[in-house]
């Protein structure tokens, strides 16, 4: 957004209209201890010249992640997006769509969300998808309110092995209604006694696979167990790619799948905006946050496409909605769907096959390392390490070498003990001199 400068009368305006006295009246919702005593410490003033300046000498401080050999993941992965993605999504007819309340002139905008929900049901192994959610975390927590809708219970059981964030997506929303949640302890070894915790008052048990630490779980005894005693389970994945390789939530039998989809034709950029996928049994639809688009025929019998269901606050009575999601972040659906598209089946696969190859060779070379211990016995393309000194530590050492190493747990978990672990991913952009080059730094700092 540009700057739009306002005077002292535009701003007096603005305040009469709202109807309140100063501007730090809109903050009395915070609690006083925690609002500044003073101004943060930054010059009043400066010409624009001079901040362009300020910013770009800040901003040349970070390390590109295209610069330097590249292995963090922990729920945001680097991959090749081709440049056919970023030039078709430039296009005028998507550029300037209209958003679909009037089907007749969103033609376009329907029919790609609508591949978009193909896409999404046939990679996940569900039978219904909706038009996407802002990231994979807010998606979990509607997972979750969604289930326990469903099940008009409100515990939910959170696996040691979700992605810290997600957890704390969930715990958040749990809390402002008054929901329970029963998280485990972080499971490095993903060897955690999770089907005790489910009993006849659990909603839904949320599991990630792979899991933040890399492991690959295996959902049908959870599934199992849950549906004994009439509750949801939901699946997470934090890395789509990941669907081209391993059984997909549905063969497994979850009844809500959720997750990240940044990987496939949306680059890292700096945390976002992401693009959140949501799949689920036809049976729950209705229940479904977000919306759907379906296919139809009109009046003449042609193809065409509608908002099926849109169950926002703003269409529908507040209390009958499902969701107060008030964008499907088209632009990241459609570089997703183009990108999907241009792999297709067989593309997705072998992505995949090379993922998890590159990974495999890269932990072998690890495991060579004197200080590393290589924990995980499966993966896909990320993976979790011990080492002889605090993570922290390393990668800030490797960084400074030219070697952006991976993820401390402990930037994760801060307070939880696991200080010397680092989540470590290898994608189809890292090259044998990439990984070689890790190796290298990681015997030289250890």
């Amino acid at each position: 957004m540009r700057y739009l400068p306002l005077t002292e009368t535009d701003r007096e305006d603005m305040l009469a209209r709202i109807g309140v006295p100063d501007i730090d009246a809109l903050f009395s919702d915070v609690p006083a201890d925690k609002l500044l005593k003073a101004p943060v410490d930054l010059p009043r003033a400066k010409g624009e010249l001079e901040v362009e300046r300020i910013l770009g000498r800040m901003a040349a401080r970070n390390i590109a992640a295209s610069s330097v050999p590249f292995f963090c993941g922990a729920g945001a992965y680097k991959h090749h997006v081709p440049a056919t993605v970023d030039h078709l999504i430039q296009r005028s007819e998507f550029l300037t769509s209209y958003t679909p309340y009037q089907p007749e002139i969103a033609q376009g905008t329907l029919q790609y969300l609508f591949e978009f929900q193909t896409q999404v049901a046939a990679l996940t192994g569900m039978e219904v998808a909706n038009a996407s959610m802002y990231d994979g975390s807010t998606g979990t927590g509607e997972a979750v309110l969604m289930a326990h809708r469903v099940t008009r219970r409100s515990k939910a059981v959170l696996s040691g092995g979700l992605h810290p964030h997600y957890a704390e997506v969930v715990k958040t929303l749990s809390e402002m209604a008054s929901d329970e949640v029963v998280a485990l302890a972080p499971d490095v070894a993903a060897s955690e006694d999770i089907l005790s915790r489910i009993v006849d008052q659990t909603s839904c048990v949320v599991v990630q696979s792979p899991d933040v630490f890399g492991n690959l779980r295996d959902l049908k005894p959870i599934a199992e167990k849950a549906h004994a005693h009439g509750a949801l389970l939901i699946a997470v994945f934090t890395e789509v790619v990941s669907l081209g390789a391993v059984v997909p939530p549905g063969a497994q039998d979850a009844d809500i799948v959720v997750g990240e989809g940044q990987s496939i034709g949306n680059a890292l950029n700096f945390g976002g905006p992401y693009v959140g996928l949501f799949a689920a049994k036809s049976k729950y639809l209705r229940q479904m946050p977000g919306r759907l688009c379906g296919e139809t025929v009109d009046s003449s019998g042609q193809r065409g496409f509608v908002l099926t269901l849109s169950t926002r606050e703003q269409h529908i009575r507040r209390d009958k909605a499902t969701s107060n999601i008030c964008t499907n972040s088209g632009l990241c659906v459609l570089a997703f769907t183009i990108h999907m598209t241009l792999l297709g089946q067989e593309g997705l696969t072998r992505l995949a096959a090379v993922n998890h190859a590159n990974a495999v060779k890269l932990a072998d070379a690890l495991s060579g390392v004197k200080g590393v211990s290589v924990l995980n016995e499966t993966f896909f393309n990320e993976f979790t390490v011990k080492l002889s000194r605090p993570a922290a530590e390393v990668v800030e050492a490797l960084a400074a070498k030219g070697v952006l190493a991976g993820v401390p747990v402990s930037r994760l978990l801060p307070r939880a003990g696991l200080d010397d672990l680092l989540l470590v991913a290898s994608t189809e952009v890292n090259s044998d001199e990439d990984r070689a080059a890790l190796v290298a730094a990681l015997a030289e700092v250890l």
